[in-house]
């Protein structure tokens, strides 16, 4: 029989104050800071709006981190919070007295809720510009101090009701607080509905945007409009990226001109620096504009194509603003058959910065591997290298290896497993994995300690696990199940 541990005095209190709400109400000016809080958050989960709404309008800390409470979508509890906002801002109180700065509604995981009370979550915290940026960049009415709601928004066909009510309550008070969204998804949303949003949350304090989108030249170019004004975006993420035509209504080169104005736009996001490009239907020539559109220097670069010509690669490898790139990040069955020369060249133009390389999904073949190679040898910043899924031999693996010999600062290797290591039907071989594995491990440590590296096979079809071999090996599911098997 376990016994509960006895409540404190403090959870005593709180459970008296959640009994009697109208006294709860009364005492919110005298209730120490640090009790706060826990109340808010027990009031919260036994869904006492009145008292959330009081405590809202009483807020002894500069930022009030809600979102972090709301992981599942409840306009009730948002509309008691927003009401709390909406007491505030009549009671005509100057900010200057007033304790609430932030009203931070984004459902990220906040330590504000889980340690002492005493700690603030700052304004560094919310991901909002800093000072520096906003007083070059933002209109002289907009340096106004007011109260700050933050939010990020996913946006899809339609606004759900937490949006919809959360969007007409700020077009209602966008006067009287400063509405931040810094971070925005955009999967297939119509242009009324994008529209409603970047026409309230302004398009400078996005700082993140993710696109995957199937739009008409009309509604990207409509969309255009918003995204020059994202001038202080940090990180874009071209997810998926096409536009569908009536021929009756757009030529081929409406299209073609559409495309283009928007991939101009990139030329003018000074503070970027991270791009993601996955499965975007750009031609060669739309890459090669956007590769030189690309003039701040990127510090994280990652591209995910099916098909990467090799007048794309050589366009990247060309690019102004690589030449500080830190994470490099490249995907594509294609990359290595077309022009392992572009891509040494850009090796080369990256390796006094770059520190993590990921390239997978290739074939690196015996006849090219040299060309390479080299280029990788110099990139002496690495700390981790990430090859899993490469279609490699033994003798190029070895080549691979014994050029990164040399790296000092590699903290994190992943290999993939060699062709050898396969039987004709793509089928892993245990035994020959385990000793090319152990292999080629040696011939890492004959030059050097590695602290952790892994070789892998492919993705198990049915279990969807690899093999990986680290000094000692796990196998999948499928092996496992296999070993254990029982024989006639």
């Amino acid at each position: 029989m376990s016994l509960e541990a006895p409540s404190t005095l403090q959870e005593l209190a709180m459970k008296s104050l959640l009994r009697h709400e109208a006294l709860a109400i009364s005492v919110l000016q005298k209730l120490p800071k640090a009790f706060f809080p826990s109340l808010f958050k027990e009031a919260f989960k036994s869904r006492h709006m009145k008292i959330l709404t009081a405590m809202v309008a009483e807020w002894p800390f500069s930022c009030l981190p809600v979102g972090a409470l709301m992981q599942d979508p409840d306009v009730v509890i948002l509309q008691a919070v927003l009401d709390g906002v909406d007491m505030l801002l009549k009671q005509n109180v100057h900010l200057r007295r007033s304790k609430l700065r932030i009203l931070d509604l984004r459902k990220m995981c906040r330590v504000f809720w889980n340690v002492w009370p005493g700690i603030e979550c700052g304004e560094s915290s919310t991901g909002i510009l800093s000072e520096e940026e906003k007083e070059n960049d933002l209109p002289r009415y907009d340096l106004r101090q007011r109260l700050k709601v933050v939010t990020d928004f996913f946006l899809k066909v339609a606004l759900d009701k937490e949006q919809a009510y959360l969007l007409q309550w700020a077009q209602q008070q966008q006067d009287a607080v400063q509405l931040c969204c810094p971070k925005l998804i955009i999967c297939d949303a119509p242009e009324h509905v994008f529209r409603m949003v970047l026409s309230t949350f302004k398009p400078h304090y996005i700082e993140e945007l993710h696109l995957s989108i199937h739009w008409t030249p009309r509604e990207l170019n409509c969309f255009a409009h918003y995204f020059v004004q994202m001038r202080n975006l940090h990180k874009l993420h071209l997810a998926r990226i096409s536009v569908h035509t009536n021929n009756a209504i757009y030529t081929f080169e409406d299209t073609e001109k559409h495309i283009t104005r928007f991939l101009a736009q990139i030329s003018k996001l000074k503070y970027l620096q991270e791009l993601i490009i996955n499965d975007s239907y750009f031609s060669s020539e739309h890459m090669k504009h956007l590769f030189r559109c690309l003039k701040t220097p990127l510090e994280s670069l990652s591209i995910k194509l099916h098909k990467f010509p090799s007048s794309d690669l050589k366009h990247l490898s060309q690019c102004q603003g690589l030449f500080q790139l830190k994470h490099l990040n490249l995907f594509s069955a294609s990359l290595f058959n077309l022009c392992p020369t572009a891509l040494q060249f850009l090796l080369k133009s990256v390796a006094d910065t770059l520190q993590t390389l990921q390239i997978s999904n290739c074939s690196i073949r015996d006849s090219e591997h040299g060309t390479l190679l080299p280029a990788l040898s110099q990139c002496l910043q690495l700390t981790s290298v990430y090859f899993y899924d490469t279609a490699i031999s033994i003798s190029a693996l070895k080549d691979l290896l014994q050029s990164l010999a040399n790296l000092s600062k590699l903290t994190k290797e992943h290999y993939p497993a060699p062709l050898e290591c396969y039987d004709d039907q793509g089928h892993v071989l245990v035994n020959k994995f385990e000793n090319v594995c152990l292999d080629l491990l040696n011939t890492i440590r004959v030059k050097r300690q590695p602290k952790v590296i892994n070789f892998a096979t492919k993705v198990c079809g049915k279990c969807s696990q690899r093999c990986v071999f680290n000094g000692k090996t796990t196998l999948c599911h499928c092996h496992k199940q296999e070993l254990v098997k029982p024989r006639n």
